[in-house]
């Protein structure tokens, strides 16, 4: 099991990951709903200023995993970074389809 850390460190590594896919992440205040906002057109993720790195970081995982990514097209080093995040999301997920399987008998 992968074990994320919430580090500005990470924090500027999803954000090189998303430069990458060719978005543009800006903090800025608004309401946001979910924490962020995403302008598809011009590929621009738009997260709530006043959150702290973890937030920032959980707001960026949860894009990332929405996003459609071929990995062979990043860099190597955004692929490590790409997996480890590919990996926390389906560990996620399935937790989530384990519980809601268990509230269903």
């Amino acid at each position: 099991m992968a074990i994320f850390k919430y580090t500005t460190g990470n924090l500027k590594k999803l954000e090189a990951l998303m430069e990458e896919l060719g978005y543009v992440v800006r903090y800025e205040k608004g309401n946001f709903q979910s924490g962020y906002c995403m302008v598809q057109d011009k590929k621009i993720a738009v997260i709530n200023k006043f959150y702290d790195a973890e937030g920032r970081i959980n707001c960026l995982l949860e894009i990332i995993s929405s996003l459609d990514i071929e990995a062979e097209k990043l860099s190597e080093k955004s692929q490590k970074l790409y997996r480890v995040v590919n990996g926390l999301v389906a560990e996620e997920e399935d937790v989530e389809d384990t519980i809601a399987g268990g509230d269903q008998n």
